[in-house]
């Protein structure tokens, strides 16, 4: 098997790949693809067979077919949308796409074609609120959520849905919504891959949320909420992305402003978190990516314009092994073995 590294270049139309060492973490560069108008946000289906592509000063998604031996992208086919996708995922058979619209305040969901397509029209076409920034079915397949951030007309809240697997329609689970302290703003969120955990990151509350999930009724209760800062930091800052290791024992989340990455120890009980570590980052580190053994964690300074490559020590701690300059404008981070 062979790792690549795909990172998007928003301001420079381009999505470059990389080869990953596996034993060391070293990244070559193999090839940067033309991507016109701001690519963004990427997915890839359960099969590691397609890859799609958010490009948000166009409203379109692209979807492209990934080659096994290469990790080379060739593009499939362009959908057509009504606003810019700010998330996208694949729901756990491959059928559709998920995609949140932050500006829009929509959630949409578009069935893939056999030949890995994204279909258009939409089978939704949701209205929810402004701020609306992730999207994701979880291991059962059978419920999403909707994270609102706060600030601006953003409303603060989780909405809970149900997935129909066979449609691709979503309904409103009850309750509904989740509330939230004010300015905590969740943002991003993903599971914890053995235990009914889901973990979701703050944007204006700078901090890590703990959530029991009932996998039966698809609901979440919050467990705690830990902070991503130092107690002594009174600067601007806001996070983004959160990652969990393929194993479940260490947890990770950015801070854009102070320019960090909080680790976190997971209680492999409980779900619970420790707070391990306040790593220094490229500035701004919005996008960052775990590879697939949980070795290695790639942090993109959206302002610096490189990438730093860390070792998850055993502790979970990051160390900082090098930089790379990939490029103006990396938006997203993805780590895949095929």
């Amino acid at each position: 098997m062979t790792f690549y590294l795909y990172v998007t270049l928003s301001e420079e139309d381009k999505i470059s790949t990389y080869s990953m060492d596996a034993v060391s973490g070293e990244l070559e560069l193999l090839r940067r693809l033309d991507v016109q108008g701001r690519p963004a946000p990427l997915a890839v289906d359960p099969d590691k067979r397609l890859m799609y592509v958010g490009r948000r000063d166009v409203n379109q998604i692209d979807s492209y077919g990934i080659d096994g031996g290469s990790g080379g992208l060739t593009l499939l086919g362009t959908a057509q949308l009504e606003s810019d996708p700010c998330y996208m995922s694949t729901d756990r058979t491959g059928r559709y796409l998920l995609s949140a619209y932050y500006g829009a305040g929509r959630a949409a969901v578009h069935a893939i074609g056999t030949d890995g397509t994204v279909q258009t029209p939409p089978v939704e076409w949701r209205a929810t609120a402004t701020g609306a920034h992730c999207l994701q079915t979880d291991p059962t397949n059978s419920f999403a959520f909707l994270p609102h951030i706060a600030g601006g007309n953003g409303p603060n809240e989780i909405f809970q849905f149900r997935f129909d697997v066979e449609s691709g329609r979503l309904s409103e689970n009850s309750p509904f919504k989740v509330p939230q302290e004010p300015e905590t703003g969740p943002r991003h969120y993903c599971f914890h891959p053995s235990l009914d955990v889901v973990y979701f990151s703050n944007e204006q509350g700078c901090s890590v949320t703990a959530y029991d999930f009932d996998k039966e009724r698809g609901t979440l209760t919050p467990i705690h909420t830990v902070p991503t800062l130092p107690d002594d930091y009174s600067g601007r800052n806001s996070c983004a992305q959160i990652h969990i290791t393929p194993s479940g024992r260490f947890l990770y989340a950015p801070n854009r402003g102070h320019n960090s990455i909080a680790c976190f120890a997971v209680d492999p009980s409980t779900g619970r978190l420790q707070r391990t570590a306040i790593v220094e980052a490229e500035p701004v580190p919005r996008a960052f990516g775990i590879d697939p053994t949980g070795t290695f964690l790639y942090s993109a300074g959206l302002e610096s314009g490189r990438l730093a490559a860390y070792r998850i020590g055993e502790n979970g701690v990051l160390e900082l092994m090098r930089t790379y300059d990939v490029g103006r404008g990396p938006m997203w981070v993805i780590v895949l073995e095929l």
